[in-house]
C-alpha cells in the first residue's frame, strides 16, 4: 500500500495491541504528538521503504503534519531509540512465536580490500565472527564473506 495514513493506522493500532503506554519520556509540557505516535510514524516510514526525512515529510498527512515539526521530530527520535528497540523486539516475538524456520536473504559485503585485510582489525575480537575471504565474480572484486 502506498497510502501512508492507512499504514500508519494499522501500525498504530498494533502498536496499541503490544505496548499499553503512550508517552515513555518525561516532558513538562504535554507534546501534541504522543511518543507512541512518534513511534508509529517512524516504522511506518521504515515499512514504505521512505529513507529521506524531505520525503517522509512530503508524505505525512496533514493531521500528523500540523501536530510535529522536523526538529522536534529528529530530537524526540534520537531519545526514543531505547524504546523503538524495545517495541521491536516485542513485535518479532510476537509475529515469531509460531515460527520454526527462517529464511535469511543475505549478500556477502566488502569489509575491506584484500590488499588491507592481513592489518584490519575489523570482526576479529570473536573467533566465531572473523569474515572470510572470497571472490565474488558478479561484482568483479574481493570480498570478505
Amino acid at each position: 500500500m502506498h497510502n501512508f495514513g492507512a499504514n500508519y493506522e494499522k501500525i498504530l493500532e498494533v502498536l496499541n495491541q503490544v505496548e499499553p503506554k503512550s508517552n515513555y519520556l518525561y516532558q513538562i509540557r504535554r507534546p501534541k504528538l504522543t511518543d507512541k505516535e512518534l513511534v508509529a510514524i517512524n516504522l511506518t516510514s521504515e515499512y514504505m521503504g521512505i529513507d529521506s526525512e524531505h520525503q517522509l515529510f512530503r508524505t505525512l498527512p496533514n493531521i500528523l503534519l500540523s501536530k510535529i515539526e522536523r526538529s522536534v521530530y529528529n530530537r524526540r527520535k534520537r531519545k526514543l531509540f531505547p524504546f523503538i528497540e524495545q517495541i521491536r523486539e516485542k513485535l518479532s516475538n510476537r509475529f515469531n512465536k509460531f515460527e520454526d524456520y527462517f529464511i535469511i536473504d543475505s549478500m556477502s559485503l566488502e569489509v575491506c580490500k584484500l590488499s588491507r585485510c592481513s592489518h584490519s582489525k575489523i570482526c576479529k575480537e570473536d573467533m566465531s565472527i572473523i569474515p572470510d575471504k572470497g571472490y565474488c565474480i558478479t561484482t568483479i572484486q574481493l570480498l570478505w564473506i
